[in-house]
């Protein structure tokens, strides 16, 4: 997929405020200062689309960009370090819940995970909360630069073990560099095909 145009369109503090659901929908989401923006930014070939910045936690709004006027990315607020069991929904982030349970023109949620890290507890609770949902998402491991290809696959198996525990089928896992750019393509290759799917249903 060739990215020709991609601009910002409009920030929602909610679900009843985010614009018509009229285009197909991939939505970003992570923990805070997982490299969120950098990626969009990076898949985008724009740098500075989404809005990079040193402080954990910055997106506070679902901010839609449109690109080539054909699908939508969705970058969600981080889920920072509330709790994100059912029953701790109100905590976790009201808007975001609403959007991923409700928004029928999401077609996949790619979920960012720090690559340098062994599984983590509240990216598992986050992932767990989005198979209770039925939610269709992908993993993507980030900042894959910052240690040994070794290292990264140790931690991405570990991943796999993990969610394994409830999922026979694993979902697409994608790892990425903005530093060399590596897994931009793919990702891009797994939208195309997921719209093409779509509009072929």
């Amino acid at each position: 997929m060739k990215i020709v145009s991609a601009h910002f369109t409009v920030s929602a503090p909610d679900l009843k405020s985010c614009p018509p659901p009229t285009r197909p929908e991939f939505a970003f989401i992570g923990r805070s200062n997982v490299g969120k923006s950098s990626l969009i930014n990076l898949l985008a070939a724009r740098s500075s689309l989404a809005k990079v910045s040193d402080t954990p936690g910055k997106t506070k709004l679902i901010n839609f960009f449109s690109i080539n006027d054909a699908w939508t990315l969705v970058d969600l607020p981080g889920y920072g370090y509330a709790k994100v069991g059912q029953q701790d929904r109100l905590d976790f982030n009201e808007a975001v819940a609403d959007f991923l349970e409700s928004r029928e023109t999401v077609l996949g949620v790619f979920v960012l995970i720090d690559s340098r890290h062994p599984p983590q507890r509240l990216d598992l609770e986050f992932i767990r909360w989005l198979e209770d949902c039925a939610t269709p998402y992908v993993l993507v491991f980030t900042k894959t630069d910052k240690q040994s290809a070794a290292r990264t696959q140790e931690n991405i198996e570990l991943f796999k073990q993990s969610i394994a525990e409830w999922r026979s089928e694993l979902p697409a896992i994608f790892s990425t560099s903005v530093k060399t750019k590596s897994g931009r393509s793919e990702i891009l290759r797994f939208i195309e095909q997921t719209l093409k799917t779509h509009k072929g249903a």
